[in-house]
């Protein structure tokens, strides 16, 4: 089994990724540490103590970390968030509400000790701003020796961004911590757009899933119809944050390619991500970035596990 951690700003394909690794037999889910974007830190805080209450994980401990990004001094939710995830982040579905309250050890405490502990046998997953790892590293500098594996959904490449011309959205959140973690020479996997909108989740999933006799199956089937119809507008939407999960487990099932990358923090450009041409002709970088998949390969992965597992 693989150890895990995830760092969620848990909305809807964040739950997803969330019940994936909760039910794999995979995974050893050592935590979840919170953030923001797809909703305020705190509500994505409870939406996970409620998904993993759902799916009989209430033995994974729920971190709180930081409320917003390195510069800023509040997070304020885009509009186009509440479209797509709901008021609630999860599609206005109302989970049966966790008993269960968040840890007291903050998120980059938790984070800072896990990567001391499980050192190269600990991977985290990132599916949101990358501000909890990178006040970690900047909290503790020996956390730059790490040895540990990140793999992160964010970032676009070779396509275009989904929240400007150039920028991905977990990003341009927080563009001076992914340029941290990204140069950081930390072994890191960078799970974006150019694969991530190749995959996709069908609405005869949900319907399947909804149609099921165990209550989370419903729950969850009513929430990526929710996602569905806000997304694409069609019969399918993209597998964003369960790919980073799924590269985490099966990087087989994408080509990555190494490459020094780094994020451009100003002007039109803040958010990009691409290869930091300074370092073109260093050797052996530790970043890499998927720019490929078999995305028949992710989708049967997702489906069979959720599918079955719900």
């Amino acid at each position: 089994m693989k150890n895990i951690i995830l760092d969620l700003d848990t909305g809807i394909d964040d739950s997803l990724a969330l019940a994936y690794a909760a039910l794999s037999p995979e995974i050893n889910l050592l935590g979840v540490t919170g953030t923001y974007g797809n909703v305020e830190m705190i509500t994505g805080i409870q939406n996970s103590l409620n998904v993993l209450s759902a799916v009989g994980r209430s033995d994974v401990p729920v971190y709180a970390g930081e409320a917003q990004a390195l510069t800023q001094t509040s997070f304020e939710r885009h509009a186009v968030s509440s479209r797509i995830h709901g008021e609630n982040g999860v599609g206005q579905v109302q989970f049966p509400v966790s008993k269960r309250e968040k840890q007291e050890e903050s998120a980059v405490a938790f984070l800072s000790r896990a990567m001391h502990t499980y050192k190269q046998e600990l991977t985290i997953v990132t599916t949101g701003p990358l501000t909890n790892v990178a006040t970690a590293l900047m909290q503790d500098p020996f956390l730059k020796e790490w040895k540990g594996k990140l793999v992160l959904m964010g970032g676009a490449l070779s396509v275009r961004g989904n929240v400007s011309h150039f920028a991905e959205a977990n990003i341009a959140q927080d563009p001076e911590a992914a340029k941290l973690v990204l140069e950081s020479n930390l072994d890191v996997t960078m799970v974006g757009l150019d694969v991530t909108m190749r995959s996709r989740l069908k609405l005869s999933q949900a319907i399947a899933w909804k149609q099921k006799e165990s209550p989370r199956a419903k729950f969850f089937g009513d929430m990526l119809q929710y996602y569905i119809k806000n997304t694409l507008g069609t019969d399918e939407t993209y597998i964003h944050d369960p790919s980073a999960v799924i590269c985490a487990l099966h990087p087989e099932f994408f080509t990555i390619l190494p490459f020094y990358l780094t994020v451009e923090t100003e002007g039109e450009d803040r958010g990009r991500t691409l290869v930091d041409h300074t370092r073109l002709r260093e050797k052996n970088p530790t970043t890499k970035v998927c720019i490929d998949v078999d995305a028949a390969k992710v989708e049967e992965n997702l489906g069979l596990l959720l599918g079955t597992r719900l």
